[in-house]
């Protein structure tokens, strides 16, 4: 199992987290994934319950995945919410 802590960092063209892509990249992975904000636990790859966490640039969050593939999926969902293209 891995945890990472992200900040929320998406470009100028965004002025709120895509939830959709985030969840079509978490759910690229076999691992399970959960992302924590400071209230909540969620499903990475659960449209509602991601969407329950109103996550915006500047959101701290912490990514822990969980299965064969974790690492790829830690710096896959990192890439995406840094946005480093």
């Amino acid at each position: 199992m891995i945890k990472k802590a992200m900040v929320v960092g998406l470009d100028s063209r965004a002025d709120a987290m895509p939830v959709a892509m985030f969840v079509q990249v978490a759910s690229q992975y076999e691992s399970s994934i959960y992302v924590d904000d400071a209230e909540k636990r969620v499903n990475a790859k659960s449209i509602m319950g991601m969407m329950t966490l109103g996550l915006v640039n500047g959101n701290s969050i912490v990514v822990t995945a969980d299965g064969k593939d974790e690492e790829q999926a830690i710096a896959g969902i990192e890439k995406y919410v840094s946005c480093e293209k």
